[in-house]
């Protein structure tokens, strides 16, 4: 994912380059109140699901601890720990 990060921001002006990005442990889902049914993102509510990962972003971390409820198809839910790795882009 680095590398493909690295050629798209070659394209990129500098000011808007990405430094730091970090791969979640699932897709957007509208069933989660995360995208609407037309597939757009509901901002504010990524903000506060999700901002324990934006403020890890700014930080000078390499990871992110978060816990997540995973829902399963057949209805069972369970929480889980997921460590994901912040992923910095060299230059």
């Amino acid at each position: 994912m680095a590398g493909v990060v690295q050629r798209v921001n070659i394209a990129l002006p500098a000011v808007t380059r990405l430094k730091k990005f970090v791969v979640l442990y699932k897709d957007f889902d509208p069933d989660e109140a995360e995208l609407t049914r037309t597939r757009k993102l509901r901002r504010n509510f990524m903000e506060q699901r999700y901002e324990q990962i934006v403020t890890a972003l700014y930080e000078e971390k390499d990871r992110v601890d978060i816990e997540a409820t995973i829902t399963y198809r057949d209805g069972r839910t369970s929480m889980m720990k997921i460590p994901l790795r912040i992923e910095t882009i060299p230059g």
